[in-house]
């Protein structure tokens, strides 16, 4: 085998190891809640509950994943029945995605009872994220 023919295998394995490694982190990363501070953004449109937090997700009648958020929400809200639950429709809605910087769908985020962001996700929360992270935000 000829020297520069091994060189090129040798690069094409590693750029697909790097290639590997980069998406898997990407993947884990999706869905993953992420502490936020938000900068004052006006949220009196989005109907938050003012007596307890509130998740708002982002969703559209074409995104596939957002039926997921939809149904672990409204298990986690069942369970914790202090929590308000708000879906919006960004086709319907554009401004609020923009006002919140939505780039991608579904996007899902936590508001405490004084409309104060505290977590944002892209992408399907497990229920036991989104637990954790409301169970504070009601005592």
């Amino acid at each position: 085998m000829n020297t520069s023919v091994a060189v090129v295998i040798t690069v094409l394995i590693a750029a697909l190891g790097v290639s590997f490694v980069i998406g898997r982190l990407l993947t884990l990363r999706a869905g993953m809640l992420k502490e936020t501070h938000d900068a004052e953004v006006n949220t009196s449109d989005l109907g938050l509950s003012d007596t307890g937090p509130t998740v708002v997700h982002f969703s559209a009648v074409w995104c596939g994943p957002c039926a997921g958020v939809r149904r672990v929400v409204d298990e986690v809200c069942e369970d914790l029945p202090g929590v308000a639950h708000v879906e919006i429709d960004m086709d319907a809605n554009p401004a609020a995605a923009r006002r919140l910087s939505v780039l991608s769908l579904p996007t899902t985020f936590i508001f405490d009872a004084h409309g104060h962001q505290r977590y944002r996700t892209s992408g399907v929360p497990t229920a036991a994220d989104l637990r954790s992270a409301l169970e504070p935000l009601l005592a």
